[in-house]
């Protein structure tokens, strides 16, 4: 993909996020004056960045909103609820055609007549019309325009050698640029191998003091450049209008000057794959170093002062291994924002369909996780969103009749929690009915009557996540089909996390994912099943336990035991496998509330504990159930990492 267009999604789809936000508290005060000029700056820079594409529609869909809203900072026209709404259409349309620039690099055909439709709208009774409304125009300029010839005599510029320089450039920042928050200086600041700049009154002369606007930009900059025209163009993507680029061919006595030399930028772009592959490189250190560890102990029988040194070696270099891997996943860090963003436009989109009003808010976007788990987190996410829209919000009418708002409100807070991220999604809809949901498993065939009565009310909020459930009555474009909430589960586990409900009937629910922050490398538990050695991840333990093997009691056709003052489950993890069955005087249990309700499963042995990379099963491991992948040990056999939930389940 284009780096230019890659720079655009990205801060095209940020300006989408601070126009959202804007509207949002326009929405809770319309004469929120701060939020208003936030809209109009979000508006105003989203049209000069869409200008740089072939983007007409959204150019000019853009240009119209932003002459609304400056109508409004000058009071000449209010933002009712109507307008608001519409205003609120057109930067939903435009976040789709950045979604469409970036998969086909172009807009969809109807385009032109969405944008037209929006734009009627917006511009109302014609007073603020299209044809009142200049459409900005990005200047071309040839090479022996005036401005160019004069930028050769500019003092300024008189030690800058003109063998280097290859684009000129001259920039007129709008006049009311200040308030909107725009620096001019520092958009020339970004200018590539910026060799030099003039900064010149805009018009013939600069203003006497005595009649000069101080809160006005009164000045253009020229420049020279060592980059090419494109890159020149680039820095001032967000104000294509204001700016005009050209080559510059210096003198001839110049034109034998050597080739100027890029200088190293700031910062350096890497493919996302190189650093995966360091991440895994990283994490095959460790577990080469803890092969250290049988070396030094065997080394002690026959000389223990050369294996105190090698133990001491071993530490130093654990030590540098663990900052090389610490600053590998500080590398990796990525915010939040980007997989957040598109979901208010998503939830609006949701509710839309099945005729709900909604008020979508975030808070703790800008949080920063592993890159591996931004990728893989925005597909449950949404799941979760829609099933709160479909399920969790009731109609508008039934929420008046029960004294709430009609406009459904739902909540996303994502925080950081030591080496985790929490992400809580909160409703204030109908809540959950624990009966309604051991009933609908019944019915379903999904457990036994007699399974569902013995699940706690907490439990049985968590039979939402069992493939093919769904209490609705029939299904609709978002949900009740059964599918969805057990992929949500699914994807979360296979990131390394844990998702826990939480609900109140008539008031709401509250659903909280716990995830780690670094996907590096994953903590382990080794267990001991017959003659095998398996992992199990540290997270998807609540407890290890070891008791009398008589207090494993049989219950039906299952064993139980008591585990402080409660009742848990108990499976034997050899005989799930299909080995030997655990015998012993002593049961060790490993404690786990992965499946449907807390559960123990009896091992022969516990092991060690360390962190691992955890890679994915392929070929024809996977096709075995209950393995989540492979992990190497440090005397460089393969363990198997069990995956829990499709275990108990």
């Amino acid at each position: 993909m284009d780096e230019l267009l890659q720079q655009f999604l990205l801060e095209g789809r940020d300006l989408v996020a601070d126009a959202h936000a804007a509207l949002v508290a326009l929405g809770r005060d319309a004469r929120d004056r701060p939020a208003l000029d936030r809209l109009f700056r979000a508006t105003h820079t989203l049209k000069g960045s869409v200008a740089l594409f072939d983007m007409a529609p959204a150019e000019r869909l853009l240009h119209v909103a932003e002459a609304r809203l400056e109508g409004a900072r000058k009071g000449d026209g209010a933002l009712d609820e109507a307008m608001l709404d519409l205003l609120m259409q057109a930067i939903d349309q435009t976040d789709r055609w950045i979604d469409a620039m970036e998969g086909a690099a172009s807009l969809d055909a109807d385009a032109t007549g969405l944008s037209d439709r929006l734009i009627a709208l917006i511009a109302g009774d014609g007073e603020t019309g299209e044809a009142d409304l200049p459409l900005p125009v990005s200047p071309r300029v040839a090479a022996d325009q005036d401005w160019i010839a004069a930028l050769r005599s500019r003092a300024e510029l008189a030690m800058v050698d003109p063998g280097r320089a290859r684009t000129a450039f001259r920039y007129t920042p709008d006049p009311d640029c200040f308030f909107r928050g725009e620096d001019p200086l520092s958009m020339v600041e970004n200018v590539p191998q910026l060799l030099g700049i003039a900064i010149l009154p805009a018009g013939d002369a600069w203003p006497d003091l005595a009649t000069c606007e101080p809160f006005r930009c009164m000045a253009a900059i020229e420049g020279l450049s060592a980059a090419d025209e494109a890159q020149v163009r680039a820095a001032f993507r967000l104000a294509p209008d204001q700016i005009a680029v050209a080559p510059f061919n210096p003198s001839p006595a110049a034109s034998d000057s050597a080739p100027y030399a890029a200088e190293l930028a700031a910062t350096l772009r890497v493919e996302a794959a190189r650093l995966d592959r360091l991440a895994d490189q990283s994490g095959e250190l460790a577990v080469a170093i803890r092969a250290l560890q049988p070396i030094a102990a065997r080394l002690r029988a026959i000389d223990p002062l050369l294996a105190a040194e090698l133990r001491a070696a071993e530490d130093e270099i654990a030590r540098v291994a663990g900052q090389l891997q610490r600053s590998v996943a500080q590398v990796r860090l990525v915010s939040l924002e980007p997989v957040l963003r598109r979901l208010p436009r998503l939830a609006r989109e949701a509710a839309a369909m099945v005729d709900k009003a909604i008020r979508f808010t975030i808070k703790g976007e800008t949080a920063q996780v592993d890159k591996q788990l931004a990728d893989q987190l925005f597909e449950p996410l949404l799941h979760l969103v829609r099933n709160a829209v479909d399920h969790g919000l009731e109609p508008a009418g039934q929420r008046v009749a029960s004294g709430k708002p009609a406009e459904g409100r739902i909540g996303l807070a994502v925080r950081q929690d030591g080496g985790h991220i929490s992400i809580v999604l909160t409703d204030d809809g109908r809540g959950i009915d624990p009966q309604a949901m051991r009933a609908a498993a019944v019915a379903k065939g999904l457990m036994s009557g007699e399974a569902a009565a013995a699940l706690s009310d907490a439990e049985a909020l968590h039979i939402v996540f069992l493939p093919g459930f769904s209490t609705a009555e029939s299904a609709t474009m978002l949900s009740g089909r059964g599918v969805g909430m057990d992929a949500v589960r699914a994807a979360v586990e296979r990131l390394a996390g844990t998702i826990a409900i939480q609900s109140d009937v008539g008031r709401g629910t509250r659903i909280t994912l716990r995830l780690p922050a670094n996907a590096i490398t994953t903590p382990l538990l080794v267990v001991a099943a017959g003659d095998r050695q398996l992992g199990v991840r540290l997270d998807q333990i609540v407890e290890t336990a070891r008791i009398d093997a008589s207090a494993v009691q049989p219950v039906g056709q299952a064993h139980a035991c008591i585990l402080r003052d409660r009742t848990v489950p108990v499976l034997d993890l050899a005989a799930l496998l299909g080995l030997e069955p655990t015998s012993g005087a002593l049961a060790r249990l490993v404690v786990t509330d992965a499946g449907p309700c807390r559960t123990a499963l009896r091992v022969a042995a516990f092991g060690e504990r360390f962190d691992a990379v955890v890679r994915e099963s392929t070929g024809l491991l996977a096709a075995m159930p209950a393995v989540a992948g492979t992990a190497m040990m440090s005397d460089g056999s393969v363990l198997l990492v069990l995956d829990l939930p499709e275990l108990v389940a």
